[in-house]
């Protein structure tokens, strides 16, 4: 484990190009990488010349950018000038992109062409320079023009200094390691932004504790598929990285399977992180079917033992599909279904779950591949505190707080909200409920917002009620909610494993449609009692009701609960 002799990320830099001068750092899939001195080479021309430009130490930088090798070397400019970065996220609309540039106060930005249209007619007046992150080169202030295409005024070449000279001179001051480094507006699953603070020292030491529970090396080759902009891929699939001397490589189109299978096969990851979305669409849409595709494949799938080999096989060939050298395949940003979990698990899989927050910077708890325990998140990271506030004495179960160097400095002028979520004696509350084992692994019951009261008290966690749910065959997602005192479940079914129970029809449009609703209000009714049959009493859902498109979902793929909940419960 490589770490800095300070925490600041100017420190990571530093080092990294130090240590692993030559080694291949930050690349497109297929293309020639940027060394990790040619990393810090061109930061300290980016940040140089923000300087130059009036840019000074505390002074907000926006990022607005797909992954590319340019979004880790933008980020770690701007933080070792000792300004503060403003990754923005790239699902964000034109409007929330302008309140963030506008509540930040940034001074310049970063944008990528292809997100260059979404500034149009939106950048404040403190902002003085944007950058294009795909080039470096230096564009108009008005950012785009007609056809939408950046108004480049200065070339990379052009404002760079010549070999023989340099910026270094402009007056630049070191970060220290409270200073702040970041703000992340966060889409959340409330519908209400926040910035979120994160000094040095948060992001650095989270890194280096993470370190702890899984080693990184610089053999290490890293396919980054989640967005930057997160915290999540930010300090676990860059940052820790980065420090380490590994290789991080990133794709230059969205990550379908057309894209990422061949990508897989050249890079050959050995790490990868990934939400459980992504993870679970694979098996239920391209392994269970296989498994279960016949009447014998089906009664073979039922009993435990056959089961296991046959999650075994499959697994070896997902395994394969991955390039067949994963070591640690890193799993978060919501819970993971069981079913998925106990294919993993039967399929030896190298698979590793965490948890975290983005103010927290973000991992509390994980632990590696060899020491996962069935729907657990692993145990808390060394180097903080975690407890659980006023437990349940029957259960164990309340909310989980967190106390480090890692946890947030607080939300970016909202003194109301970071009151709100510390205790008196400075512990921060998740908003989660969990338990510890006997043997401190962490177990999330899910968010303390979503619990719903049942009529004799009891705490009822749709989470839970959802996980069941999932592991119906025919489902790929849902969510439970409670509407006039009874829950109430939303789902979206497997269309495709639906349809093929139609592939022998050739009537006319209107009468298959009649039969497949028909089908589909049957099945749902299935669902509901064999959900009913698995829950506790107070946890039993009343009604089913199909959601024919996918649920919208936060970067992390967590989906927007309140979305449905509010829009169901006023209907």
């Amino acid at each position: 484990m490589s770490q800095p002799s300070s925490l600041t990320l100017a420190k990571v830099l530093e080092n990294s190009r130090e240590k692993f001068t030559e080694r291949p750092a930050l690349s497109f899939v297929g293309q020639d990488p940027y060394t990790y001195n040619d990393v810090y080479t061109l930061a300290e021309d980016i940040s140089s010349f923000l300087l130059s430009r009036g840019i000074k130490k505390g002074d907000r930088v926006a990022i607005l950018s797909q992954n590319m090798p340019n979004w880790g070397v933008s980020y770690l400019s701007v933080t070792s000038m000792g300004a503060v970065v403003v990754p923005i996220l790239t699902e964000f609309n034109e409007k929330e992109i302008k309140k963030i540039l506008e509540h930040s106060e940034s001074s310049a930005i970063i944008v990528s062409s292809r997100l260059a249209p979404k500034l149009r007619k939106s950048l404040p007046d403190t902002l003085k320079v944007v950058l294009v992150a795909d080039t470096l080169d230096l564009a108009d202030r008005d950012v785009v023009n007609e056809t939408g295409n950046l108004l480049v005024t200065e070339t990379r070449e052009q404002w760079r200094p010549e070999p023989d000279k340099s910026f270094n001179n402009a007056e630049r001051q070191v970060p220290g390691e409270d200073d702040l480094a970041a703000i992340l507006y966060t889409s959340g699953t409330t519908g209400n932004p926040k910035g979120v603070m994160l000094t040095h020292k948060n992001l650095v030491s989270n890194a280096v504790n993470t370190g702890h529970i899984q080693k990184v090396i610089p053999d290490d080759r890293l396919l980054s598929v989640l967005p930057l902009s997160h915290t999540y891929e930010c300090t676990i699939g860059f940052i820790i990285p980065v420090m380490n001397g590994a290789s991080v490589y990133y794709l230059e189109k969205p990550p379908t399977a057309s894209i990422l299978v061949p990508a897989m096969q050249l890079v050959k990851p050995t790490m990868m992180l990934t939400v459980p979305l992504i993870i679970e669409k694979i098996y239920k849409i391209q392994v269970l079917p296989k498994l279960t595709g016949s009447p014998v494949m089906r009664a073979l799938f039922k009993q435990p033992f056959f089961r296991k080999k046959l999650h075994k096989l499959a697994g070896k060939k997902i395994y394969k599909t991955f390039g067949g050298k994963l070591h640690f395949f890193g799993i978060g940003g919501a819970k993971l279904g069981a079913e998925t979990e106990q294919f993993l698990r039967d399929a030896g899989f190298p698979y590793a779950i965490g948890y975290g927050l983005t103010e927290t910077s973000p991992l509390l708890a994980g632990c590696k591949p060899s020491l996962t325990r069935y729907q657990s998140t692993g145990f808390s990271l060394p180097g903080q505190q975690l407890k659980i506030d006023n437990p349940n004495p029957e259960t164990g179960e309340g909310e989980i707080l967190a106390k480090g160097p890692n946890v947030m400095k607080g939300y970016y002028k909202d003194e109301k909200q970071t009151k709100a979520v510390f205790t008196e004696d400075g512990w921060f509350r998740t908003g989660d409920l969990g338990a510890f084992d006997e043997d401190n692994f962490l177990y999330i019951r899910g968010r303390l917002k979503n619990m719903v009261l049942g009529p004799s008290g009891e705490n009822i966690y749709p989470e839970e009620i959802e996980a069941v749910i999932n592991n119906q065959s025919l489902v790929l997602e849902s969510v439970v909610y409670e509407m006039k005192g009874k829950l109430v479940a939303l789902v979206h079914l497997n269309y495709e494993e639906l349809e093929k129970y139609y592939a022998e029809l050739k009537n006319t449009a209107r009468n298959m449609q009649v039969q497949m609703n028909d089908f589909i209000n049957e099945k749902l009714k299935e669902i509901q009692q064999k959900v009913n049959t698995e829950v506790n009493k107070f946890s039993k859902i009343t009604k089913v009701i199909e959601q024919q498109s996918p649920f919208e979902k936060t970067p992390t793929q967590k989906i927007k609960r309140f979305l449905y909940q509010d829009k169901n419960k006023a209907s």
